[in-house]
């Protein structure tokens, strides 16, 4: 029988800005610790090792791990998870190392085996494996071209919208006017260039709040900016279950999906009416306990 409580097992969520480590042996927690992403490389399978072995060893001087999971950001298919995972391996060669997408910490932290997880904050995406265990990932576009749901592709959609609705001669509402306050123009025509000006999904992103603002107000423009990023949200879903994916449980996180009540409210709302088999989970730990689960599921085998 494998045992359970003995040696010490990793969970390790990279981010974009912040990484999270949390170490348990016997199901007791011996470490949690939270550091900058700076210097996070996952291109490059050497750097990226040596930034985790060295988190490690600060985190655990002088303790043996025997299983290493990690949540990488950046790591964006198959092969590079598992270039990562060859050389964390070389680099640890007593512990049983896993690499995945940190989006794909979502379904464990949740306490499933199956499933999507679906981020929609900074960035969207849609992550989940098919019936040969292989990763399958829709969205992540990036906040220029793609990323609906997300606080940046929130923004730029809201613009869109402003811009169209002028298009058609309808005089600035409540989403256009804010807009128009906040990057200190004067005509909704000048918004695209002001945009243009400030570009990046985190200049972007702290403007989405205006869309929720004008919709608590009545704004007929933003309702119909949040049920567009839900549909999108949604398409991700039903995009993963084209794939051999199975969608019966879909956890999602993020910033603006989980403090946006109206957009997880009209996400699961239309989920709910294009695949009734989907049951909706709203994340409620951090990230890097699924890393731990996964972690301790590689140890036992």
């Amino acid at each position: 029988m494998p045992d359970l409580f003995s040696g010490v097992r990793v969970g390790i969520d990279v981010g974009g800005t912040k990484t999270h480590l949390r170490a348990a042996r016997g199901g007791r927690v011996t470490a949690d610790r939270i550091v900058t992403s700076e210097g996070w490389r996952p291109a490059n399978a050497a750097s990226a090792a040596a930034f985790l072995t060295d988190l490690i060893a600060a985190s655990l001087p002088d303790v043996a791990v025997d299983a290493v999971a990690v949540g990488a950001h950046g790591c964006d298919s198959a092969r590079a998870c598992e270039a990562l995972a060859t050389e964390l391996a070389r680099r640890l060669p007593a512990a049983q190392c896993l690499v995945r997408n940190d989006a794909e910490l979502l379904v464990p932290a949740c306490g499933l085996t199956a499933g999507v997880g679906v981020v929609a904050g900074t960035g969207s995406v849609a992550v989940g494996r098919d019936s040969r265990d292989e990763p399958v990932f829709m969205g992540g576009w990036g906040w220029l071209i793609g990323d609906e749901g997300s606080a940046p592709g929130l923004l730029r959609e809201a613009v869109r919208a402003s811009m169209t609705a002028r298009d058609r001669g309808e005089p600035p509402d409540l989403l256009a006017t804010a807009l128009m306050r906040s990057y200190g123009v004067a005509e909704v025509a000048d918004l695209p260039e002001a945009m243009a000006t400030e570009a990046g999904a985190v200049n972007w992103g702290r403007r989405a709040e205006l869309v929720f603002d004008a919709l608590h107000g009545g704004s007929a423009l933003a309702r119909a900016v949040v049920d567009d990023a839900a549909d999108a949200l949604v398409r991700l879903v039903t995009g993963m279950a084209g794939r051999d994916v199975d969608v019966d449980d879909v956890v999602v996180a993020g910033g603006v999906i989980l403090n946006q009540s109206s957009l997880f409210d009209t996400f699961a709302r239309k989920l709910r009416m294009i695949a009734p088999v989907s049951t909706v989970h709203r994340l409620t730990v951090d990230p890097v306990v699924g890393a731990v689960r996964l972690a301790e599921r590689l140890a036992v085998g």
